[in-house]
């Protein structure tokens, strides 16, 4: 049933966090529970994985916040300082779906284009994939169906013999709604195992 494999990056091969980096910053666990609620938020930083510039995102919010100025140019002047290195038991899964040459393996990630180089050169395995469809590049990004679609459209690919693995159910859903095969992933373990009994991989 299942022809292909779109797998996320973040979250499911790479260990990115920028609790890594502002554990640092800002020691106290409530002061950065706040920061990343009110200053450098999830949405914010989805800008620029969407395509807005690095610069432009960081002058919006030093203007706005000035106070922090310091703890805002860290965001992407340190953010290697947030990547904790691959998931190996993913990886080692990828590797393993590569090598048996069974499915065309591709992935489709909300990275901004500025930084995605520094992955590209840090984590080898990314070399495995026919194709990275990267949001920062594409100035679009998960969950919108256009950006699936980008990739499903490139390739030729069937959504109902294509299987997506994201770690944000918000993703999961929008790849459902397209009539891709979907898992949620939380941890490898659980990965393989849904690999193995629901689509007869590793089996």
């Amino acid at each position: 049933m299942i022809k292909n494999i779109i797998f996320d990056l973040g979250g499911v091969l790479i260990d990115w966090n920028p609790e890594y980096l502002y554990k640092k910053i800002i020691p106290d666990a409530d002061q950065r529970t706040y920061f990343f609620d009110n200053i450098c938020t999830q949405e914010w930083n989805e800008c620029q994985d969407a395509g807005r510039s690095l610069a432009e995102g960081t002058q919006v919010l030093v203007e706005k916040y000035p106070h922090y100025k310091a703890e805002i140019e860290a965001f992407y002047g340190r953010w290697e300082e947030m990547l904790g290195g691959p998931i190996q038991e993913t990886v080692d899964m990828l590797t393993s779906l590569y090598h048996g040459n069974r499915y065309p393996l591709y992935a489709l990630t909300n990275w901004s284009d500025e930084t995605f180089p520094i992955a590209l050169k840090k984590f080898d395995f990314l070399q495995l994939f026919r194709d990275i469809v990267v949001s920062g590049e594409e100035k679009m990004k998960k969950p919108s169906h256009k950006f699936y679609n980008l990739l499903l459209d490139r390739h030729r690919l069937s959504p109902n013999s294509t299987l997506f693995i994201d770690d944000n159910a918000r993703n999961v859903k929008a790849a459902c709604e397209l009539g891709l095969h979907t898992i949620h992933f939380t941890n490898p373990g659980k990965l393989h195992e849904k690999l193995k009994n629901t689509y007869s991989i590793f089996a």
